[in-house]
């Protein structure tokens, strides 16, 4: 076999970290280890910050990806399955956990955070298979607005008690994932640069917003 003929080494694992877009996916993954970590210790104005900028972490990642140019195709195979990875934790575990703090984590809340994972599992599977439908919408509420949905919920968690909040946030929990899993058509947000901008405009005021009631406890 020639040296023409053999075929180019895979490149280092690693390597695909200097991605820009790569970047901002983990700095997603980033915000949601942290939103994670403040629902188990109950810091919930944190842990909401950290869930709005999961997402806009992840807009920016597919917004920076369609701006760049030379991204190989398995540059794009890559990011895309990143993506897919880091979806799970950000919009399916985070949301789980954010259900079962606010129930202090009592096993009956278990079979409905189990049921909000396996659909999300079952969209990201489905998005990842099919893509965008012929009209270029979603098949399914996309699991994004999951959390988006979520942090402005939680704004009212102070006119409930604890466990009826906890019980509205599982309602909620369910209700979204049976939209992730339905055949409702929903546009692609992210993929409008108004939307993006919209977008981050919420994101600062729901820091704002969590950020000056941690200020006042």
């Amino acid at each position: 076999m020639t040296i023409e003929n053999a075929a180019a080494p895979n490149p280092p694992i690693l390597s695909y970290i200097k991605d820009l877009p790569n970047i901002c996916s983990l700095a997603g993954l980033g915000c949601s280890l942290l939103a994670i970590y403040f629902l188990i210790i109950g810091m919930y104005p944190a842990a909401m910050i950290g869930m709005i900028w999961a997402v806009g972490f992840d807009w920016a990642d597919g917004l920076i990806a369609r701006k760049m140019k030379g991204r190989t195709g398995d540059d794009r195979a890559f990011g895309g399955t990143l993506d897919l990875l880091i979806d799970i934790v950000s919009y399916g575990v985070t949301p789980a956990i954010l259900i079962l703090s606010y129930a202090d984590f009592s096993t009956v809340f278990l079979p409905v955070v189990f049921v909000t994972l396996v659909f999300g599992a079952i969209r990201l599977s489905y998005f990842s298979t099919f893509g965008l439908s012929g009209d270029a919408k979603y098949t399914g509420l996309a699991i994004d607005n999951n959390s988006i949905i979520l942090v402005f919920v939680v704004m009212f968690a102070g006119y409930f008690e604890r466990s009826t909040f906890a019980i509205i946030l599982a309602v909620c929990g369910l209700c979204l994932a049976g939209l992730n899993v339905s055949q409702i058509k929903t546009p692609k947000l992210s993929g409008n640069p108004v939307n993006v901008v919209i977008l981050a405009v919420y994101t600062l005021g729901v820091t704002l917003f969590y950020g000056w009631s941690m200020l006042q406890t």
